[in-house]
């Protein structure tokens, strides 16, 4: 084996093991994103076919967890997974 040859050899194990860690965080993120949206519309509708108008359920689920990519628009983005 060449230093070209150990070059080459590392550059494509980091891209491809690069690219699968990739797809693994966007199917966790989908996943976590659905989830999340379902936990939300089960909690709003509370078993009838629609949810209390005017709470700020939202607003409050995002003051209250402080997770990064989870604000009030992040929350509405994670509930529209679902159909209504």
């Amino acid at each position: 084996m060449n230093f070209e040859h150990l070059i080459n050899l590392i550059d494509k194990t980091h891209n491809v093991l690069q690219s699968n860690a990739i797809k693994a965080v966007n199917r966790n993120l989908t996943i976590r994103n659905w989830l999340i949206g379902f936990y939300i519309k089960e909690f709003e509708q509370n078993g009838e076919d629609r949810a209390k108008y005017g709470e700020k359920l939202l607003q409050k689920i995002a003051e209250k967890i402080c997770i990064k990519g989870l604000s009030e628009t992040g929350l509405k983005r994670c509930r529209l997974w679902l159909p209504t």
